[in-house]
């Protein structure tokens, strides 16, 4: 994620931001330009100094400062990240506003890289059977006590995200329990992600047959694979050829991660890139580890950009948390298999259709109608 600029003052701004902490100017994000903004009233809305012409309005879930997404005035009442929205938690639980606030920080991060790539994105209203939808749950109890768990997954577009994992002790316990070194919410969503984007580039008329080269035959068994998984753990060896252990699991699993991690280098790396970082180990035997971010990664020209980028950088990182008497940030191994699946992504990504980018263009433009989403009990 880079580093904006309020136009008012000049001074750096952050994407989350809502004030400018400088002049005191509110702010905004312009998804159609994935662009933060600086805003003055006008009338019932406001003019954003980085876009003059139009009058803006936020997302009506700023109404709960969940949000700080611009939309057109008189256009649809949510933005394009929190349109797709089907189940927002009960708000009147203490707590479930906050837990619901972290989880949209943490989504409008993965829209952020859909709309600097242009990747398509269905709604449920254009596609009812897979289009994308999310639903924010609770875990609860059935009338006779006992607990009925929200599991986060997808299904058929719909992602399903369990809002305690938005609360950093109960998701510490999972990751711990599950071990999984890497569990965040944005990791979630860029996981589920993954899902989606196979059925709809992978599944749907795509390179199935080179993705099964590279990742397996999707068609074995899910729910014996997983059950092996769970039960057995990963085959020895497997950083050979996989991102994480959980990869190991299914063809499915082992996209889904890779294509997760394809997003964590590039919003990662574009942060370096905004913040001029660069790596020059003052004790040098090679010069591998050398290395300054000066380049748009979502423009890279292949996967092999952002690993050279990446590796120098996430040794720095993991060398300074060190230093503090923390683990590793960055606890995974880019072998040769991995970065070919990387490359998989890459083409993935680059490679969608100009006509689906136009109608994703297309839709981010139009004025669609305002969609309420349900509440959970």
């Amino acid at each position: 994620m880079k580093l904006f600029e309020c136009q008012n003052c000049k001074n750096p701004i952050h994407f989350d931001n809502g004030t400018c902490l400088n002049c005191g100017f509110r702010l905004g994000f312009l998804p159609a330009q994935a662009r933060m903004t600086a805003l003055a009233p006008n009338g019932s809305g406001f003019k954003a100094l980085a876009d003059p012409g139009p009058t803006y309005v936020f997302c009506a879930n700023a109404e709960h400062d969940v949000c700080n997404w611009l939309v057109p005035e008189g256009g649809e009442a949510f933005c394009p990240a929190c349109h797709f929205n089907r189940t927002v938690p009960d708000l009147a639980t203490p707590g479930n506003v906050d837990l619901w606030r972290r989880v949209e920080q943490a989504k409008r991060h993965l829209f952020y890289s859909l709309r600097r790539w242009a990747l398509p994105v269905r709604d449920r209203e254009e596609d009812p059977e897979h289009g994308l939808a999310f639903d924010f749950l609770a875990d609860s109890q059935a009338p006779n006590g006992a607990p009925q768990p929200v599991l986060t997954g997808h299904d058929s577009g719909l992602i399903t995200l369990n809002i305690a994992e938005a609360d950093d002790a109960e998701r510490e316990k999972r990751r711990t329990s599950m071990n999984e070194p890497y569990r965040t919410p944005v990791g979630h969503f860029r996981h589920e992600l993954g899902h989606y984007y196979w059925d709809l580039l992978v599944a749907d008329g795509g390179p199935l047959e080179q993705c099964r080269a590279l990742f397996g035959d999707e068609r074995a068994d899910y729910g014996e694979a997983l059950k092996r998984h769970y039960e057995s753990g990963p085959p020895p060896g497997w950083q050979d050829a996989f991102i994480s252990s959980y990869a190991t699991a299914h063809p499915w699993e082992d996209f889904a991660e890779t294509w997760a991690h394809y997003f964590h280098m590039a919003d990662a790396l574009e942060t370096a890139a905004s913040f001029g970082i660069q790596v020059r180990p003052r004790v040098r035997k090679s010069a591998d580890l050398e290395v300054a971010v000066q380049f748009d990664p979502y423009r890279a020209g292949d996967a092999e950009d952002l690993v050279e980028a990446w590796v120098p950088l996430t040794v720095a990182i993991n060398s300074v948390n060190r230093s503090m008497g923390q683990p590793d940030l960055y606890p995974f191994v880019l072998s040769a298999p991995v970065v070919e699946k990387l490359q998989f992504v890459h083409d993935l990504i680059r490679a969608t259709p100009d006509a689906l980018k136009a109608r994703e263009a297309d839709w981010l433009a139009r004025c669609a109608p305002a969609r309420e989403p349900a509440v959970a009990d």
